[in-house]
């Protein structure tokens, strides 16, 4: 069967890593064969399908939970955001084929953004923050100044125009 690996021992890393994409079965997007998988513990549940999946909802399940959790700490101060939602991605590219590209795609985009000059990533930062403040006074002229914002700011704010 195309995309399957035989039970050789003579397979090298890359009939590996291809094969763990290209598989048949949407079941078994990435998960590769059961005897080279890195961690012994993994490999005794990838030998047996229930357990597969199994494990693949709850590894689904935690991506999501972290997802979810960097979403509502994201406004937060500190860390919170961003980190929680990449290891939730990392923890779905653990299992699931697509993530596993997506986060591909993330780094290759942070190494482009990393050879940009100076002033490059400078501009970037402006036009971005620019640009989450153009949605966050577009979000309060819709809805209005939010009731947690302290009465100091909410005084600020409201100059505004259309505020």
């Amino acid at each position: 069967m195309p995309g399957r690996l035989e039970d050789t021992d003579e397979l090298d890393a890359a009939t590996v890593a291809a094969s763990d994409v290209t598989r048949d079965d949407p079941a078994e997007n990435l998960a590769p064969h059961p005897r080279h998988d890195r961690w012994h513990w993994r490999r005794k549940i990838r030998s047996k399908p229930r357990q597969l999946r199994v494990y693949r909802v709850v590894v689904a399940i935690a991506g999501l939970l972290l997802i979810v959790l960097g979403l509502i700490t994201g406004p937060i101060p500190g860390p919170g955001g961003i980190p929680l939602i990449l290891l939730g991605l990392a923890t779905w590219a653990s299992e699931f084929a697509w993530a596993h590209r997506l986060m591909h795609w993330f780094k290759a985009q942070l190494r482009r953004f990393q050879q940009w000059t100076r002033w490059q990533q400078v501009g970037f930062w402006v036009a971005f923050v620019a640009f989450c403040g153009l949605c966050g006074y577009s979000l309060m002229v819709v809805a209005g100044v939010p009731p947690w914002v302290p009465p100091s700011a909410e005084v600020l704010l409201e100059r505004l125009p259309g505020l």
